[in-house]
């Protein structure tokens, strides 16, 4: 498995080798021990989750606080996204700054999404099936988002703000600017 690391510290790239022959493939997702020596973080993951969304659903930005803060590992199993990484923690030194990427069910790659950052991400193809691990369970009460196009964070979703899929809740979420670290 090839790990990379991002311009943001803790938030890595991982892109598992794909095993094929006549039958079809194989590949290896997640291995705690491998994960732990090639990125030096230890992560005990907890619950799985996966949804299906059709092409311009947006879902995000959140995270959880305080003791329900969560750490994820995010992939598509079929289908396209483009996934986004938020630095929100207090006194980083990237706070507020972004890293996206594209994975799909093709490429196999995954992000790392430490405790303390936002995430999101949006379909650009129907049918996404998006799963992703979570080290911490989730808790209503500790849950907290960032409206997706706060333009003090200069996210591109790469698509047109017409063929964005909000869910009510996403929607009204208030920008950065408007909260308190």
């Amino acid at each position: 498995m090839k790990v990379t690391e991002t311009f943001l510290k803790d938030c890595f790239v991982l892109e598992p080798n794909v095993f094929g022959d006549k039958r079809g493939s194989f590949i290896e997702t997640f291995n705690k021990q491998t994960f732990q020596q090639k990125t030096g973080l230890a992560v005990n993951f907890l619950q799985d989750n996966q949804s299906i969304s059709q092409r311009g659903v947006l879902r995000g930005l959140h995270l959880q606080t305080g003791d329900f803060a969560q750490a994820k590992l995010v992939r598509v199993i079929k289908g396209k996204v483009l996934d986004v990484a938020v630095d929100f923690r207090e006194n980083s030194p990237t706070f507020g700054q972004h890293f996206s990427i594209e994975l799909s069910g093709e490429n196999n790659k995954q992000l790392f999404v430490p405790r303390g950052f936002l995430h999101g991400f949006v379909a650009l193809e129907d049918q996404t099936i998006f799963s992703y691990k979570v080290d911490n369970f989730y808790n209503k009460e500790s849950e907290f988002g960032i409206i997706y196009n706060d333009r003090s964070l200069g996210i591109d979703w790469k698509l047109k703000e017409s063929e964005v899929v909000l869910s009510e809740k996403d929607g009204i979420l208030p920008n950065i600017d408007k909260t308190i670290r």
